[in-house]
């Protein structure tokens, strides 16, 4: 019998098997997909390294720097700024605290009025000395408001504030969790935006690694889960003392129905091959106006090189959403957009591939309170985990992944204890 089966070999999957077995416990992971990492992957085309969607790793992550080996990701930073597209143009906004030099450049930007440069000033000094409000506590005031009620203007608001978050939590309403922005906002602040040089999905192949031989099995598809016992496609079941769902949401809610669904955000990540790339530094690209398909963009190979072969470069533009449109239709919609905005060239930049990812981030409208019982137990001897437990975040799927581990240890702990005292009764 197994010690422990976890059902999904996503990042908050990985996280309890690495917890679970640094404390002497076996872990076997089933994942129903070809590779590891869930929606953390990374592919390989003709040379070039394709993250499913657009993705960053925030250096500033508590669970991340306890748990990932930086240096041997090789992380490459993006510039701590942005290039923001309006009136036909592209104007830039900066960190000063990290980059001095561009501090007059950004003061005098058209991309928010100067009193939104004092407020950002005062925003970033109060979260980066104080953690920001839980993100486990219940708060319901959305991210909007939050920046409304701050006094930010409307300029730096739709100009900056919208495609930059909106990039983030996929969504341009900006009906996420306020507490979440001051999360996100203050790891960007004391952290960088980074890509692992071999692409994001290495997070995962490093966390696999530390796992003993034959302990993650692929093409694994488990149809039910019962205490005790799950059982595959196959027909086959396998027992074990504890079980964790590490799937996402709506994955979780079809083999537990203590699991409610919820609605998600969804992306498009449009991906170009070109032999000269339209931004010549490691830098983000928003849509200012909100005109068009396109809410960011970026050029990989400018921020690590792996992610094209010599003399190419990779283009990433993302979509909130689809539109509704078939994939077709929406690339042309995206080929115009970058043809607007990078001029003839852009046309014959060559299309790669495609994502469209339905879930690609659970919704954290209001921050979730009890959504399962204490310790993400929903039955005896059945866990879950996800990033949909803790925040939609890659540190929120590694933290969930070791709450759960801590939970099965304890669970562990109260039996063996129990066990002694019987043994000493007769």
């Amino acid at each position: 019998m197994t010690d422990v089966l976890i059902v999904g070999a996503g990042l908050a999957g990985l996280s309890c098997a690495c917890n679970l077995a640094k404390n002497g416990l076996s872990p076997l992971l089933l994942e129903a997909s070809d590779g590891l990492g869930g929606r953390a992957r990374t592919d390989h085309v003709e040379g070039f390294l394709l993250d499913r969607g657009f993705q960053v790793l925030l250096t500033a992550y508590p669970e991340a720097q306890k748990l990932l080996d930086y240096a041997a990701l090789q992380l490459r930073w993006f510039e701590p700024g942005a290039l923001v597209r309006f009136d036909k143009t592209f104007h830039r906004i900066a960190d000063p605290w990290r980059r001095p030099s561009a501090a007059l450049t950004t003061l005098f930007s058209p991309v928010g009025t100067f009193a939104d440069k004092l407020k950002l000033a005062k925003l970033r000094g109060s979260l980066v000395k104080s953690a920001a409000r839980s993100t486990e506590a219940a708060h319901s005031e959305s991210t909007i408001q939050f920046l409304r009620d701050y006094g930010f203007s409307p300029n730096l608001i739709e100009r900056f504030f919208r495609p930059f978050l909106g990039g983030i939590f996929l969504e341009r309403d900006l009906a996420t969790a306020g507490a979440m922005f001051e999360f996100v906002f203050r790891m960007f602040s004391i952290g960088d935006a980074a890509l692992p040089a071999g692409g994001m999905g290495t997070i995962a192949e490093q966390l696999a690694s530390r796992l003993p031989e034959g302990a993650v099995q692929l093409q694994q598809t488990v149809v039910k889960v019962e205490p005790g016992v799950v059982t595959l496609a196959s027909g086959k079941e396998i027992k074990a003392r504890s079980i964790v769902v590490a799937t996402d949401r709506s994955a979780a809610a079809m083999l537990l129905p203590e699991i409610t669904s919820a609605p998600s955000n969804s992306t498009t990540c449009f991906y170009f091959a070109a032999e000269k790339t339209p931004v010549s530094e490691p830098i983000l690209v928003l849509n200012g106006t909100g005109e068009g398909p396109i809410n960011n963009l970026c050029v990989p190979s400018r921020v690590s090189a792996s992610y094209a072969p010599k003399g190419l470069h990779l283009i990433s533009a993302s979509v909130i959403g689809n539109g509704g449109l078939p994939t077709n239709e929406l690339l042309h919609q995206v080929e115009d957009q970058l043809t607007q905005w990078f001029g003839e060239p852009a046309r014959h930049w060559r299309y790669l591939r495609s994502y469209w990812i339905p879930d690609a981030l659970p919704q954290l409208i209001s921050v979730p309170n009890g959504i399962c019982p204490p310790q993400n137990l929903v039955r005896p001897g059945i866990y879950v985990c996800g990033d949909y437990r803790e925040t939609a975040s890659i540190n929120g799927a590694l933290i969930s992944g070791r709450k759960t581990a801590e939970a099965i240890l304890e669970n562990v702990k109260a039996r063996n204890h129990q066990g002694k005292v019987l043994n000493r009764g007769t």
